[in-house]
């Protein structure tokens, strides 16, 4: 048997869990292109419905538009509240969808926000992308502190079985979060900084706290944050690897960050700044213009981790079964 033919079979044995992936911010974006990551062995897969600079009108018009559209394509997709529902999508080779925040500025800092979300089905959030906002720090702005506001919305996070996720979060205020989380917290697309020096990527205090809260940090497929700009799959490899060795197979995952293509929707909220949101002082060029790895590079990555010498035990954790645990424990 080949590499790839037995990385194929492995991904079919077992549950593989992407926690984060995107979609165009726009309600007629047709949601029927996760079928590439069906068709790669993904069975849930959690899709971003907002950031920080996206007004609400727009997250609740991408969220509704993007809830129909799963329902409507029943036999190939499921609306994804819980573990059972993620077990049962498997089970029928269907593809398990839930959603995610990205900055907590949609809650319009209200907690009771929260919980709406998370009956909306939304079943992560971070609470700031890359710059500062009422509740804490982004990673590519000034490093501060949680703020009392934004250890309300931990509460309520936590309240709500709604998972805590501090990618794109700033140094100081990720461990404040870990601090004051009662239930576990995670990464679900960030990479570690000892291999690639970005503000995007996590520090070994930033892994080692959120593996004390028995937590996950899960791998990212964006090049500027594997420090190979044309995202290929052993600087993947690398990456989780690196983690593996630091921390164990169980708090590994996989977050690939794959952004479909708009097809020509304008997904861009009206005065949008990209230097703002991606500054040029850290290294974006043109807005986000970066090179993303792909679903079809799974296989790969399995390959590459078993000409590691990984166990199959090992990689059905990280390819979906400690994120699968770590919901199991979360969620309502």
């Amino acid at each position: 048997m080949t590499a790839t033919a037995e990385a194929e079979d492995v991904l079919k044995r077992h549950l593989v869990w992407d926690a984060h992936s995107c979609l165009p911010l726009h309600p007629d974006m047709d949601v029927g292109v996760l079928e590439r990551h069906r068709a790669q062995g993904v069975d849930f897969v959690s899709v971003n419905v907002g950031m920080d600079m996206n007004p609400l009108e727009q997250v609740m018009a991408v969220l509704a538009g993007f809830r129909a559209q799963v329902r409507r394509h029943a036999d190939r997709f499921v609306l994804a509240g819980s573990v059972a529902d993620v077990e049962r999508a498997r089970a029928g080779g269907r593809l398990a969808v839930a959603f995610d925040l990205e900055g907590g500025v949609p809650l319009l800092g209200r907690t009771e926000m929260v919980a709406l979300f998370y009956d909306l089905g939304v079943r992560q959030i971070h609470l700031a992308y890359n710059r500062n906002n009422p509740l804490g720090g982004g990673c590519y702005d000034d490093d501060v502190p949680l703020t009392p506001l934004g250890r309300r919305m931990v509460a309520a996070i936590n309240a709500a079985g709604m998972l805590m996720d501090c990618s794109h979060t700033g140094h100081r205020t990720s461990l404040d979060v870990m601090a004051a989380s009662t239930a576990p917290v995670f990464f679900s697309h960030a990479n570690p900084r000892a291999l690639c020096d970005d503000g995007r990527n996590v520090t070994d205090a930033q892994i080692d706290a959120c593996v004390a809260t028995g937590g996950v940090v899960c791998v990212n497929g964006v090049g500027r944050f594997l420090g190979d700009l044309k995202a290929g799959t052993p600087a993947i490899v690398r990456h989780v690897d690196h983690l593996v060795q630091r921390v164990g197979p169980e708090r590994v995952g996989l977050g690939i960050d794959y952004c479909y293509p708009a097809g020509g929707l304008d997904e861009n909220p009206k005065g949008l700044v990209k230097g703002y949101w991606w500054p040029k002082a850290h290294g974006y060029a043109n807005g986000l213009d970066v090179k993303l790895a792909e679903p079809e590079q799974l296989p790969g990555i399995v390959a590459g981790l078993l000409k590691l010498g990984y166990a199959e035990g090992d990689l059905a954790r990280i390819l979906g079964g400690n994120m699968r645990d770590l919901a199991a424990k979360v969620w309502r």
